[in-house]
């Protein structure tokens, strides 16, 4: 403050003095500078009153504007009768919790204001995503405060999260139809990545691996919008960096598991909901029908039956012999037995009533590379496709072939084979990944380099490797009878089934899953 009432001193001064001589020139450069000082000077006192808020409470910010700023510790104690609330719930000191503020304020905002942008789906999965990150932060919190706590409570700690998560992956289950499926399917993917506050010692692996399995569906947004609209291409860069600067956040403050305070109480204690989400969502669910009035029956005088029955055997003594021109059956047509078979002389003709199944048109087959990408499309028994002239930044898209056989020389970025029948593949090296998608009978072989592979809703694929492929990762996904031919000196495959069976046990509070043989 005083640096400022010095430099406002000098402003008068020199203005002063300027003005007598006529320096109009010179008075005016001055007052720019000036002013330029005068803002840095504010800035510089708004943030160090920031800080002291978060270090004392609103009290404190007071104090400092009055002069009379806390001495010690000790006063700023004094102040803090309540913890300050800001716009991502309990404010906090603690370096992993303004870490993780600075995230919200900064890949997190701008993914919500481009999901904002959008609109529909996409709009409202990120509020729900914006609960889960807003019940993640309550859940630091409670660690700040907090021990380690036992294998009782944390069950009932981590549950808020797991329902957050729960609510998103119903929501894109439930809106399939949804122009938007992939956006929605690939914040559904990575959103389970909220789930590293279970994993020791690294979790931040395990971000990674989460944050990853949405890639498949942000590269079909990315090819979708690329050309036709930028505010979902960088949607799409939003959402895969915030997993990225997680997984920073968690390998630096959380290395080993999440950082709880030793001298902290329990942690079901001080474990508090996180703050209400923006006004905005969903409608909430209309009150309770009414419930239906109990009409009264009148009551049957039974004493009438009851005593017919004590008669005994000579109850029946009253009823008649049933005859067989008195009986009665549900098809009569059968008493009259097989009669000879009519041979139709046309089939029926379909009333409008009764509408007639139409088959899809079929689309011509299609084989061009368009900009940097290579389409093979709606081929069929087409054993001679051959593609040459490739580089490193061109991918490769096969979509509904049947039989056909399609060969890709030279070293490229990714594959893609979706929907396809009884197609085979061969190619040489790949930078990034192989896609196999809702494929019957596929057969790949890669004589070359493959990092990844990744199969998703596919009945049959068999994946040949090269030397170089052994150490491929594959992720597999809704698929069935898969297996990898790996080869052998004498020039021949070992044939190795990759696991669809899965046991998975509760231990500890964690869920340990492991692969099972089918007994057999």
């Amino acid at each position: 403050m005083a640096d400022i009432l010095y430099l406002s001193s000098r402003v008068i001064s020199q203005l002063a003095t300027d003005g007598a001589g006529g320096h109009h020139g010179a008075q005016l450069d001055l007052v720019a500078n000036m002013t330029t000082e005068l803002a840095s000077l504010v800035s510089r006192l708004e943030q160090a009153v920031i800080r002291l808020e978060k270090a004392g409470g609103p009290g404190t910010a007071n104090r400092v504007a009055q002069g009379s700023a806390p001495s010690s510790s000790q006063d700023c104690n004094n102040v803090e009768s309540a913890p300050a609330i800001g716009p991502w719930g309990e404010e906090s000191s603690t370096p992993y919790i303004v870490a993780w503020d600075d995230m919200m304020n900064g890949p997190f905002k701008n993914f919500m204001d481009k999901s904002k942008l959008i609109g529909g789906e996409v709009e409202t999965i990120a509020k729900l995503v914006q609960g889960c990150f807003l019940t993640q932060r309550a859940y630091l919190i409670c660690a700040t405060k907090s021990n380690k706590p036992n294998e009782a409570d944390l069950p009932k700690i981590l549950e808020p999260t797991g329902k957050k998560i729960q609510a998103v992956v119903e929501f894109r289950e439930s809106n399939r139809s949804s122009r938007y499926f992939n956006h929605l399917s690939a914040v559904s993917e990575a959103i389970p990545a909220l789930s590293w506050v279970t994993v020791e010692p690294a979790p931040s692996p395990f971000v990674k691996e989460m944050g990853d399995a949405g890639i498949f569906y942000t590269n079909r947004i990315l090819k979708e919008y690329k050309d036709k609209d930028k505010s979902h291409v960088s949607w799409t860069q939003d959402w895969i960096g915030i997993f990225k600067e997680m997984q920073s956040y968690v390998k630096q403050y959380h290395t080993t598991g999440v950082a709880w305070n030793p001298k902290g109480g329990r942690a079901l204690d001080n474990m508090k909901g996180a703050p209400p989400a923006p006004a905005g969502g969903p409608p909430p669910p209309p009150p309770g029908c009414p419930r239906p009035a109990i009409s009264k029956k009148p009551t049957v005088d039974t004493s009438a039956l009851f005593s017919d029955l004590n008669k005994g055997a000579s109850v029946t003594s009253g009823l008649k012999k049933v005859t067989s021109d008195m009986q009665t059956h549900k098809n009569p047509s059968l008493r009259e037995g097989p009669k000879p078979s009519v041979k139709q002389s046309s089939p029926a003709v379909p009333t409008r009533s009764s509408p007639v199944k139409q088959t899809a048109p079929v689309k011509p087959p299609r084989f061009e590379l368009e900009g940097r990408k290579w389409f093979v499309e709606y081929q069929k028994n087409n054993r001679n496709i051959i593609i040459d002239d490739t580089s490193m930044d061109q991918t490769v898209y096969i979509f509904k072939c049947e039989g056909t056989v399609v060969q890709v020389k030279g070293k490229l970025n990714s594959i893609i084979l979706d929907s396809c029948k009884k197609t085979s593949l061969v190619f040489d090296n790949l930078v990034s990944a192989l896609e196999i998608v809702n494929c019957q009978s596929a057969e790949v072989q890669v004589t070359g380099r493959l990092p990844s592979c990744s199969i998703e809703k596919t009945d049959g694929c068999q994946l040949y490797l090269s030397k170089d492929s052994v150490g491929l990762e594959v992720v597999t996904s809704k698929s069935t009878t898969m297996n990898l031919l790996i080869p052998k000196d004498d020039g021949q495959f070992e044939e190795l089934p990759i696991p669809e069976q899965f046991k998975t046990q509760i231990k500890g509070g964690k869920l340990e899953t492991l692969a099972t043989e089918i007994a057999g």
